[in-house]
């Protein structure tokens, strides 16, 4: 399981070094693909062999399903983790998601999203405001 948030720098070679928490359970190569929220979506190998066959299920019914499809997975490419627990971030997925120089890892269960620093901030602004009302419209709460 991945979870935390953790502060990290794009290097000049578009490299975005990952947690050593995080290493791991990635093994020598992850799939990124474009995310939801202008994101990133790092998944290990076999988690993207669930993700797959669940998006596969919609990619030929709905327009939303097709275009979901269409975006995850022409979006998605298979990179190598180096030894220092690297990988390059293709540039059409740094243009998408807006990388610079400071991101931000975060870890969400099964997948680990990367995000340009400034839209975390903003985003993770406007969720810890809105955090009651999503409990109570998931009917989820949590207790200590």
């Amino acid at each position: 399981m991945f979870i935390g948030e953790y502060h990290h720098t794009l290097d000049t070679k578009n490299r975005i070094s990952f947690p050593v928490k995080f290493r791991k359970d990635f093994g020598r190569a992850v799939i990124v693909t474009r995310g939801l929220d202008r994101c990133l979506f790092v998944y290990t190998k076999t988690t993207w062999k669930r993700e797959v066959e669940i998006i596969a299920r919609h990619a030929n019914g709905s327009s939303a399903g097709r275009a979901y499809a269409r975006l995850m997975l022409t979006g998605a490419m298979e990179v190598e983790v180096d030894s220092a627990g690297r990988i390059l971030i293709p540039d059409y997925l740094r243009t998408y998601a807006s990388l610079r120089n400071k991101t931000v890892v975060a870890g969400v269960n099964d997948r680990v999203e990367i995000w340009e620093e400034r839209s975390w901030n903003a985003y993770t602004k406007t969720i810890e405001r809105d955090a009651d009302t999503f409990a109570e419209t998931l009917n989820t709460s949590s207790s200590a």
